[in-house]
């Protein structure tokens, strides 16, 4: 099965188009959390590995995927990087779609590299090791074709799946992807058109290919035009709730039968247990159960705007 098809199946088994932006900056992990540990980098790497296992535990049988945004690991150096790699085998092992969110993007050797690392096996002697194992990554198109390339070849030898930046969710995004080119078409959606072809070869038994997109919930009219530009293209939508983007916007990157994306949401489940609609329900010590609370608030959301 392909990588598309894997994350559509965990979609269905949980009724739920959702997936959980683990970026866990330090400043916002309760006190409960940190106070068992040292005021230093290994100390830090423990309290999110606790932070997040505690957070896949409170939804892996509700959620089907998690985001963890590697910048968010990076900052702390070596053991940031030992916790994303935990987070990533602990959710996986959990049974949940592990999409990493590391927006690489380079040609030849160097793109190869980077999709060793995460998609395929990084050769060593006469061993080839899987690094980091992840389902998806995100990439960055902007070197065209030769930085796409690598990564589309080991999707295909190692069952795993990429999300392209198509139209991100951030305001300044115009700037570039806004652009109209000689042909008329907006660099966003000419974009989309290389997306759909590059991923072709990757469509699996739901007609939508492992070489998929991203594209914002803050942009629904741009969301709509891309999904008709590439319908056999998987969407992971980003800019749900803290960002903005409506849960009415989000549905129209979706097909009659309910699928065609995965929406994220980083900070209102992350931090769901500081939010006005749960602070008074739960205290700190249950972070966990209030992320549960608003995961099953943001699916029923979802669903009734998708399917409605």
């Amino acid at each position: 099965m392909n990588a598309i098809d894997k994350l559509i199946e965990k979609i269905k088994e949980t009724n739920n188009p959702t997936v959980i932006g683990l970026d866990p900056r330090y400043e916002m992990l309760p006190k409960c959390v940190t106070n068992k540990y040292s005021q230093d980098l290994e100390g830090v790497s423990k309290a999110i590995i606790e932070y997040n296992k505690a957070l896949i535990d409170s939804t892996c049988d509700i959620i089907p995927a998690i985001k963890p945004q590697i910048a968010f690991y990076e900052m702390f150096g070596i053991p940031g990087l030992e916790a994303f790699k935990e987070t990533c085998r602990y959710a996986k092992e959990k049974g949940m779609i592990v999409i990493a969110d590391i927006k690489r993007g380079d040609i030849g050797s160097t793109a190869a590299g980077y999709s060793n690392a995460f998609l395929g096996r990084t050769p060593i002697g006469e061993v080839e090791k899987a690094i980091y194992d992840v389902d998806f990554i995100t990439v960055n198109p902007y070197m065209g074709t030769d930085c796409i390339k690598p990564f589309i070849e080991d999707c295909k030898k190692y069952d795993k799946g990429i999300f392209i930046l198509v139209k991100t969710s951030n305001p300044s995004s115009g700037e570039l992807q806004d652009l109209k080119l000689e042909n008329e078409k907006e660099v966003y959606a000419q974009v989309a058109e290389l997306v759909e072809k590059w991923g072709e070869e990757l469509r699996g038994k739901n007609e939508y290919s492992s070489v998929a997109a991203v594209v914002g919930a803050t942009y629904s009219k741009q969301l709509e035009q891309i999904r008709k530009i590439a319908p056999h293209t998987y969407f992971l939508i980003p800019g749900y709730g803290a960002q903005g983007g409506k849960a009415n916007d989000i549905a129209l990157g979706f097909d009659n039968n309910g699928l065609g994306g995965i929406v994220n949401a980083s900070r209102s489940l992350m931090c769901a247990y500081k939010s006005d609609k749960w602070k008074d329900m739960f205290e700190e010590e249950d972070y966990a159960k209030a992320t549960r609370a608003e995961a099953l608030r943001m699916k029923d959301e979802l669903n009734e705007a998708i399917n409605g």
